[in-house]
């Protein structure tokens, strides 16, 4: 099992590559493969996902019922961006063109840890999207969340 903690900030080159956070290195279990899944995110933001946990929701979403439209299109979105990517020998990951462009991805980037995933976003649009909530609605929103039953917010649970 993968659970990622941690925030933090990487420089991308001018090739759009980065250096994986030995702290995130050292989070991954032994014989944890060096493949990698990386989308899009919901937000303008990326996901990397470790190759061990992108395969079984990728089945999960394999098994969805193709004769629903919301689930074609979410399948479009979801899976459109998703790609393979490799860390190099140099402990680097190079980001697809295409998905620097969607995230805005400038030089600065943040690495933030989401559970068994991470997210990648713009410097400058992490700290807007965090300076944009209240004390008021984080509390709130904590607590909508944390007092629903789990079975309440997995879409696989059908």
């Amino acid at each position: 099992m993968i659970d990622f903690i941690g925030e933090y900030e990487v420089t991308l080159d001018t090739k759009g590559r980065f250096l994986f956070p030995a702290g995130f290195k050292k989070q991954l279990p032994d014989g944890v493969a060096s493949q990698f899944i990386i989308n899009r995110g919901i937000e303008k933001c990326l996901t990397l996902y470790p190759i061990e946990v992108w395969t079984p929701l990728f089945e999960k979403i394999k098994k969805l019922n193709d004769f629903d439209p919301k689930v074609r299109e979410f399948k479009r979105l979801f899976l459109n961006g998703a790609n393979q990517v490799e860390m190099d020998s140099a402990g680097r990951f190079l980001i697809p063109k295409g998905h620097i462009e969607f995230a805005e991805l400038g030089k600065d980037v943040v690495l933030l840890a989401g559970g068994d995933k991470i997210e990648i976003w713009d410097r400058s649009k992490y700290k807007e999207f965090f300076e944009s909530f209240s004390p008021e609605y984080y509390s709130k929103l904590a607590n909508d969340v944390m007092n629903k039953p789990s079975s309440t917010w997995s879409p696989f649970n059908n």
